[in-house]
């Protein structure tokens, strides 16, 4: 299987200094700042990069199972939210959100509810991370 790359760098203090990222592809590249992290400022950070990450990652999960279990979605939309918190160890992602709504020929909604579940424990990014103590989902059929 292939492996895949990012980049980044930081110069600077940590409150004053910038850093910028890139993939190993070059589709993503940007920048990100402790502004841009902690509070509302322009860029990107981490935790917005594992959002997209977990969005596209679960999206192709359901796909996949959707499919293995005979249905074959129209579109499958994901939106994940990372929660970034500050606790007595410091900074830690406390819980990931993903809402999804997908149109599926076919399906009934407890078999879509089902299916959407064990996509969620068995995309490899909720696999990797694990460590999240909730990743919380909301999945509606359209």
């Amino acid at each position: 299987m292939a492996v895949r790359s990012a980049e980044a760098t930081w110069t600077g203090s940590l409150r004053e200094g910038a850093g910028s990222v890139k993939t190993g592809s070059g589709a993503v590249e940007g920048s990100y700042s402790f502004p841009s992290r902690f509070e509302d400022g322009t860029g990107t950070n981490p935790e917005e990069l594992i959002a997209a990450a977990h969005a596209g990652c679960y999206s192709m999960a359901l796909t996949a199972d959707l499919g293995r279990g005979g249905y074959e979605p129209k579109s499958v939309h994901t939106v994940a939210k990372v929660h970034l918190e500050r606790g007595d160890g410091g900074f830690s992602i406390t819980k990931i959100e993903l809402h999804t709504e997908a149109e599926v020929p076919n399906i009934d909604a407890a078999a879509f509810a089902e299916i959407a579940e064990k996509a969620k424990v068995n995309c490899p990014i909720s696999k990797a991370l694990a460590a999240v103590p909730s990743i919380e989902l909301n999945a509606t059929l359209k």
